[in-house]
């Protein structure tokens, strides 16, 4: 195999890994979402896995195991992962040691774990057994639509500042306005319905404003594409002149939500245990979290005659890249 197919392989391996790992965004917290795919020495995908649930088997482990399953463990040449393989004993055994025991050769990495009390930890394991060990972007595959560092970005906010990443979910209309039409709750089309529902999927507590519930009684569940078993969310509306029905509240917990109010913006928005918040909400209360500098992406779906535009804006490039 030449260098430009080595590198081609790698590609396409990390985008597989990638793909895999975001399948199970929100599904993994606190852990953040690893995907990892297995290569033979001519570049051919052997496994690809992602990590599932927090305290189960990581990618890594994953990917080994069905390689064992379909009788390649012995081809198991290259190992790419999106995140650095973790070097420490938490609710499963080290990812390294696993790594360790195959006959791999080479791993390729998509982003350094952002913890500072691991941070490293893995990659100079590996490297002092042997193993070669290389950053995508030393293949040149930085800005190539290869979003490992996007997709830890939840996770590397809440390990460095203790604090969720936020994100504004915003749907609006050709003329700019987010009120749909009498009658409808919504305007956006099906494959815009998808993506709000995936980010609301990723989300372990969700923001609205007491407008909203009052204008709409939302469910704020997930209906346009399969939710994770067993997630549950915390539903918090911000409602300083307490207009919120208890009523609104009791039903939320019977669609599986830990429902509360909150009367300040800045609680609303924070919560310690949370790696991930999506505030959907009325024009008034997004315009407001939009003016601070407390959210950390905007997705703005904006409805147009023929199509819908997506446009994804980050309040610090510093979030998404190490």
């Amino acid at each position: 195999m030449t260098q430009t197919q080595d590198v081609q392989a790698i590609a396409a391996a990390a985008q597989r890994a990638v793909l895999a790992a975001r399948a199970y965004q929100g599904a993994t917290a606190p852990n953040p979402p690893v995907g990892c795919a297995i290569l033979d020495s001519k570049g051919a995908v052997l496994a690809v896995a992602a990590h599932q649930k927090a305290g189960s088997a990581h990618a890594e482990a994953l990917a080994i195991a069905a390689c064992r399953a379909a009788g390649t463990y012995d081809q198991i040449d290259t190992f790419v992962v999106t995140l650095e393989p973790c070097n420490h004993h938490g609710q499963t055994a080290p990812c390294t040691d696993a790594i360790l025991q195959t006959p791999a050769r080479r791993v390729f990495i998509g982003a350094r774990d952002p913890n500072p009390r691991v941070a490293g930890g893995g990659t100079a394991r590996l490297r002092a057994a042997g193993l070669a060990v290389h950053d995508w972007q030393a293949l040149g595959m930085a800005g190539t639509g290869i979003g490992a560092d996007a997709l830890i970005a939840p996770f590397r906010k809440r390990v460095l500042t203790g604090r969720p990443w936020i994100t504004v979910k915003q749907v609006v209309d050709a003329g700019g306005s987010m009120i749909p039409p009498a009658g409808r709750k919504t305007f956006a089309r099906q494959s815009s319905l998808e993506l709000a529902h995936a980010m609301r999927r990723r989300a372990e507590v969700i923001v609205t404003g007491a407008g909203t519930v009052l204008a709409d009684w939302p469910l704020f569940t997930v209906r346009h594409l399969p939710d994770f078993p067993d997630h549950r969310r915390a539903l918090v509306v911000l409602d300083r002149r307490g207009r919120v029905p208890t009523r609104y509240l009791t039903d939320a917990q019977t669609r599986g939500f830990d429902a509360r109010i909150a009367t300040d913006l800045a609680e609303a928005l924070h919560d310690p245990r949370a790696t991930e918040v999506l505030v959907e909400a009325g024009p008034i209360l997004t315009d407001a979290v939009l003016q601070t500098a407390l959210w950390d992406q905007h997705v703005l779906i904006r409805v147009g005659a023929d199509a819908d535009t997506i446009t994804t804006t980050y309040r610090e490039a510093s979030h998404v890249a190490a």
